[in-house]
């Protein structure tokens, strides 16, 4: 069982501001017997037994009565503030949370199994919260100030963290964690959690294998990296992978992969490495396969280029409701290289370049499912021609408030087939008539 993170009560409130001045008195203690530069490098024994005497002879000259427990998880907390993130570190021990939203000093959300709510845990100030913030940019060695008060960074899990101080923060300091930890998810896994069938696991396995450009579709917290993670174990091992992406979130599996990751510039507006700049020099790499975890820019014009150039069987992440929106998208990210290429043109590299679109999306009782895989057959008109060839029926709900609904193939069998044969890939063709129904 996790723990129970409920919201403050003002009693609560009370007693978390007492705890908090008996921890920074403990703190201002420890900078007199212990030299915090080098805290890292003392063991953790030692230091534990240091700060245990702190609290005693504090606890002693205050006459402040506490118990053993007590005064155990004080320790722990003051070992949290000093080698840890403070009182984010019990958050961050708890597998089954995916988001942590600090939106002020005093008001933390979590996310578990795809609901929100509101924590009890809580921060001195907003002062203390920046200093948070501060620690986690410094260990990638990026800073976030009044001159520079956005910023991206990750943590040593992986996780995705993005910061935004005052004065673009009005209330104070804001902070949201992106969960990613070390636990790659499996297929197996995907299978249990009915984010897709058999059959579109079998599908999607031989496609990759085939070298098909895939692009992974769907809006926040949808799961898209999760997925392009899953996918990506399909690779071949001897294959050579280049990552490109703005802060590092994907874990692949393979041995012959070299990643890279965008910097931002500096305060003097220099030294900024964009994410174009990282597919130039990975086409000069000897890349079989060019992976960007998410098209935000101009990169999308280099990447189409690169997918229709030889370097097969690439994939990305897209932003959009839709595959017909995701080529909306990419037409929109390939205008802003500022290169004059007609609408058409544009449209007839992304139909040459994409092979399928992968669709994911977060339910409303919070559960992912890839609600449609498309396969991209050209351009009719002035739109990508895209056809379903499976998908995600929604029917309703049930009265536990779980979504009711089938994934079906289209009745289509896609085009595909014939590059899957070439390339020695067979697929049971009784999965493009299959019905799999969900909470029915």
């Amino acid at each position: 069982m996790g723990t129970n993170f409920r919201s403050p009560s003002s009693a609560a409130t009370r007693a978390a501001d007492r705890v908090f001045e008996l921890k920074s008195e403990i703190h201002r203690k420890l900078i007199g017997v212990l030299n915090l530069d080098r805290v890292s490098s003392i063991p953790k024994d030692r230091l534990r037994a240091e700060i245990g005497r702190v609290v005693e002879r504090l606890l002693e000259d205050e006459r402040t009565p506490m118990t053993t427990a007590e005064q155990n998880k004080m320790i722990e907390e003051v070992l949290d503030e000093v080698l840890g993130l403070g009182p984010l570190e019990p958050l961050l021990k708890e597998a089954s949370i995916s988001d942590i939203l600090v939106n002020r000093f005093d008001k933390v959300y979590i996310e578990r199994a795809g609901k929100l709510s509101l924590t009890s845990v809580r921060f001195k100030d907003n002062a203390h919260l920046l200093h948070i913030i501060e620690k986690i940019v410094s260990q990638v060695g990026r800073r976030i100030d009044e001159a520079q008060p956005i910023v991206d960074a990750r943590l040593l899990d992986g996780s995705r963290v993005n910061a935004i101080i005052p004065p673009l923060a009005l209330d104070g300091p804001s902070l949201s964690i992106r969960r990613f930890g070390r636990h790659v998810i499996t297929s197996e896994e995907m299978l249990q959690n009915k984010t897709l069938t058999q059959g579109m696991l079998l599908f999607l396995a031989a496609c990759v294998q085939a070298k098909t450009t895939i692009l992974i579709s769907g809006g926040t917290g949808s799961g898209k990296t999760t997925t392009l993670n899953a996918l990506s174990r399909f690779v071949p091992e001897d294959e050579r992978i280049i990552t490109i992406e703005d802060t590092a979130e994907l874990q692949l599996q393979q041995r012959h992969v070299v990643k890279f990751e965008t910097r931002p510039p500096n305060l003097n507006k220099e030294g900024g490495i964009s994410q174009r700049q990282l597919v130039h020099t990975a086409l000069r790499m000897r890349p079989d396969r060019i992976i960007v975890g998410e098209c935000r820019g101009a990169e999308a014009l280099d990447m189409l280029q690169a997918m229709n150039t030889g370097v097969e069987g690439s994939m990305s992440t897209v932003h959009a409701n839709s595959p017909r929106d995701a080529f909306s998208r990419l037409e929109a990210m390939v205008l802003m290289s500022d290169v004059e290429i007609p609408s058409r043109v544009i449209l007839q590299q992304l139909a040459s370049a994409i092979k399928m679109v992968v669709q994911v999306s977060r339910l409303q009782d919070g559960t992912r499912k890839i609600v449609s895989i498309a396969e991209v057959r050209g351009v009719v008109g002035d739109r990508v021609d895209v056809h379903d060839v499976f998908l995600f029926e929604r029917l309703g709900l049930t009265e536990a408030g779980k979504v009711k609904g089938r994934f079906r193939s289209s009745g289509e069998k896609p085009q595909l087939l014939a590059r899957l044969k070439m390339n020695g890939i067979e697929v049971p063709p009784q999965i493009f008539d299959e019905v799999v129904d969900v909470n029915l």
